[in-house]
């Protein structure tokens, strides 16, 4: 599903208009990104958390060449959904 059909998808759902619902959508996820750019991590309950995780440097080999390449540190964002999530999603698949 694309953010367009996600956004109109809940616009259907909540009754508010698209413009109103994209305005909710972006900041909602600006607002995840901001908290996670801070360092914090973010729990929705019954959906899942969101936190920050250090990857450390490492030395990788390009399999085509045989290059040897340094990866720097980095700081990557990490979704675990939740229990409840997860058996919601079994679910639904399995009907």
């Amino acid at each position: 599903m694309t953010k367009a059909k996600l956004i109109e998808a809940i616009s259907e759902r909540t009754g508010l208009t698209k413009l109103e619902t994209k305005a909710v959508f972006v900041g909602f996820w600006e607002t995840i990104e901001e908290t996670l750019a801070r360092g914090e991590s973010i729990e929705l309950r019954g959906f899942g958390s969101f936190r920050i995780q250090d990857r450390p440097a490492r030395n990788v080999r390009n399999p085509a060449t045989g290059e040897s390449l340094r990866i720097e540190a980095r700081k990557v964002p990490i979704f675990k959904p939740s229990k409840d999530f997860k058996d919601r999603i079994n679910r639904g698949t399995s009907e």
